[in-house]
């Protein structure tokens, strides 16, 4: 009954409060340029009244204001002019800006995956400059906070490249990790990313006596079965943002995808194979993807390897035949030679899936398929719905945002983290959370296209819960690396369902369902968070010199990055007396509660 009743004092957002009504009018005159620094005016606002504007240190500190707001950075005031533009098409207000305590929480939360610690976030809070935010930034995206990043990404790429099953046999997730934690940990290029990925030969697992160990080929490994179908749909998801799944068997009934895109693309694979290898035993113990001649099918391929073909069927069992050619119809060498010499040195043959990453980097499908992914994980929906279906049928909500994103990450040398960084400090992603009467028909998940007029609330992914609880309880992080990551891995296995589809597909039921809520109040995690055991979280903030409304406000910090409401202050006093004066058990039923609101498992 405690936990209810704090539960629900603590499940509200706390939002910054609404402009005035002068400063709004200000603020319209100062848009429409009606003033400059030095003068006196009277003028109307435009909405019936009028306005005394001393310029003389006001309005060339709001000057300053207006370019702090994108920091300099042309890219981010090309996303704010981008944004506001929509909003005035859609006749839409943004929200007020989010506090620092909820900007705080949110970047750490999607740029390192867990929320802030106390120290850290009281580190920001303190700092009086006016440029904490991009400082912060930096010190995130830097070489302070590399392993958290690393790890975050990390996470978020392996869900991306081979979903969460950690039962197939054909893929090594230690073996994807440590590759994708060195990429992310020195920040390589995209393009170079991606081509290793999609280029990658070598054994899939890190196992002693085996050579050649290439932890990126973990991405295809696993997808070679039947002629490589799932190499096929996935390369084309997740790098070029093209769902060509359906059109393995048909025309697309909604798009221009036609059955022979599907199979011509699909030949850029058929030269790899996925060599099994059991070293002396009955099950695979690692996976070998290698390159090799294709001879192309049909009982006379073996003699016209240089016109290697491949076969499909239409639905009214007519059979056709396909070479390798890019989805803007660029066609590359029917060859199924890798690359050689004659003995008189003339050179021959195509290494297929090599030619691919070229057409891939020079294509503008590539940079605007990551930066609809970026821009979803970071605003809560990309400009399509879902982020890897960027086909025709499904037009984006902010084109010319979109392409000259796309455009200046090219330029930017496809440098994640510059990407990042324009995103992160743009006006939309520094709004609150709180939906306004300008703004509450910006609501996506009823279908509308999103304007992000407010930052849309979204349940923590299971893995940034999962590290939230560990910073949250400044819990033991020992061990690290793999090690941390298996353990995470068995936690997150209870989450976990299985699709069953011949892509493979995966969720997780981390979504308030019986199990979730289950684990939140009772599972090991928390019974560990909210243990008041010597040395622990909850017996140092006991045991510290602090009055008890400090320490209360030093839970509520280490959650929800904010101090308590009055009202939660309250009711924390009322537990403080049901429990007769014992600050530890009145403190542990806080945090239990504290730690089971909606508030703690929604990024906001």
């Amino acid at each position: 009954m405690v936990g209810s009743v704090v539960g629900s004092a603590v499940g509200s957002v706390t939002v910054a409060s609404e402009a005035t009504e002068a400063h709004r009018c200000g603020a319209a005159i100062r848009a429409r340029g009606a003033v400059a620094p030095g003068r006196r005016s009277i003028i109307s606002c435009g909405c019936g009244h009028a306005a005394l504007i001393v310029i003389l240190a006001c309005l060339s500190g709001a000057a300053r204001a207006a370019e702090v707001e994108h920091y300099g950075i042309p890219q981010v005031k090309f996303i704010n002019q981008q944004i506001s533009a929509g909003w005035a098409d859609a006749g839409l207000k943004p929200s007020d800006p989010a506090t620092d305590g909820e900007w705080c929480r949110r970047i750490y939360l999607d740029v390192i995956g867990r929320t802030p610690s106390v120290d850290e976030l009281q580190k920001f809070l303190a700092d009086p400059t006016s440029n904490k935010r991009p400082q912060l930034v930096d010190r995130l995206l830097g070489d302070e906070y590399v392993d958290d990043y690393a790890r975050n990404w990390t996470d978020i790429w392996t869900t991306v490249l081979i979903g969460r099953d950690v039962e197939n046999e054909r893929v090594s997730r230690p073996g994807m990790r440590q590759y994708l934690r060195r990429s992310f940990s020195k920040n390589i290029p995209y393009d170079r990313f991606m081509e290793e990925l999609v280029t990658a030969t070598g054994a899939n697992a890190n196992r002693k006596n085996v050579e050649d160990f290439n932890g990126a080929t973990n991405f295809l490994s696993g997808k070679m079965e039947e002629n490589g179908v799932q190499a096929t749909t996935k390369t084309a998801q997740i790098f070029l943002g093209l769902q060509v799944q359906c059109t393995q068997c048909h025309n697309h009934p909604f798009n221009k995808g036609k059955q022979n895109q599907f199979w011509e693309f699909n030949a850029f694979f058929r030269q790899s194979r996925a060599l099994r290898k059991f070293d002396g035993t009955r099950e695979i113990q690692w996976i070998e993807l290698i390159d090799e001649d294709f001879a192309g099918e049909g009982k006379k391929a073996n003699a016209n390897a240089d016109e290697a073909e491949l076969y499909y069927e239409l639905r009214n069992g007519v059979v056709k035949i396909a070479y390798p050619v890019f989805v803007d119809g660029t066609e590359i060498s029917r060859s199924g030679f890798l690359p050689g010499k004659t003995d008189d040195g003339v050179a021959f043959g195509v290494n297929r899936r090599k030619e691919l990453a070229e057409l891939m980097k020079a294509s503008p499908l590539m940079p605007k398929a990551i930066v609809n992914r970026m821009w979803g994980h970071f605003f809560g929906y990309g400009f399509t719905k879902p982020v890897d279906d960027m086909g025709e049928h499904n037009p984006p909500s902010h084109p010319e945002l979109l392409d000259g994103l796309a455009e200046r990450f090219r330029e930017q040398s496809f440098d994640l983290k510059e990407l990042i960084r324009w995103m992160v400090l743009s006006q939309p992603y520094a709004l609150s959370s709180k939906a306004t009467k300008g703004n509450q028909r910006d609501d996506p998940s009823l279908g509308e296209k999103p304007k992000f007029t407010h930052f849309y609330l979204r349940q923590l992914r299971a893995e940034d819960l999962y590290e939230s609880l560990l910073t949250a309880t400044e819990a033991d992080r020992a061990g690290g690396g793999e090690e941390a990551a298996k353990k995470k891995d068995q936690w997150l296995s209870q989450f976990i369902i299985a699709f069953g589809t011949d892509e493979g597909d995966d969720a997780t039921t981390f979504n308030g369902s019986i199990p979730q809520v289950l684990m939140m109040f009772n599972g090991d995690l928390i019974k560990q968070a909210t243990n008041k055991g010597k040395g622990g979280f909850l017996a140092r903030v006991a045991a510290s010199p602090l009055k008890n409304a400090a320490k209360i406000d030093t839970l509520y910090m280490a959650a929800l990055a904010r101090k308590p409401s009055a009202k939660e202050i309250a009711k924390a006093n009322e537990m403080l007396v049901q429990r007769k004066g014992d600050a530890v058990d009145a403190l542990q039923d806080i945090w239990w509660a504290v730690l089971n609101s909606n508030e703690f498992i929604i990024n906001h």
